[in-house]
């Protein structure tokens, strides 16, 4: 199976007509969604902190991060983004799949709207975190 991508619509968070659109790489193995630094300022996008990343090569880098708005098949986001150096590669995270509600098909090799979300129901909690007589574990 080849790469899984996605037509994004990327907007600066406070300026909604400053937009830029963009194929991504989806990669579920990556926390965040990394865009192309040019491609962020072009939009007015700021970085607001830096974070460090392990690569696939095991390699420490740091890069800085701010915040956009991801449209993807009809659904919108804000989403942390990292901003990616030349030598990066441009992919949309899973923070960003899980905001936009969204998932990897793998029998069809694309992207599509999840049926449903994970939650934690008020039964499985009980039964997981408090003792049989209603006080808390622990």
């Amino acid at each position: 199976m080849g790469h899984v991508t996605a037509a994004v619509k990327i907007c600066n968070p406070r300026e909604g007509t400053r937009c830029a659109e963009a194929e991504l790489i989806v990669d579920t193995g990556s926390t965040y969604t990394w865009i192309r630094r040019e491609r962020l300022e072009a939009i007015g996008v700021r970085p607001g902190g830096v974070r460090r990343f392990k690569t696939i090569e095991g390699r420490v880098v740091e890069r800085e991060v701010g915040e956009a708005v991801i449209e993807c098949l009809g659904e919108r986001a804000t989403s942390i983004v990292v901003f990616a150096e030349e030598s990066d590669v441009e992919v949309m995270g899973v923070v960003t799949l899980e905001l936009l509600a969204l998932e990897v098909d793998p029998a069809a090799g694309r992207l599509r709207k999840a049926e449903s979300l994970l939650a934690l129901t008020a039964r499985l909690y009980d039964s997981a975190f408090k003792r049989a007589d209603g006080r808390a574990r622990g």
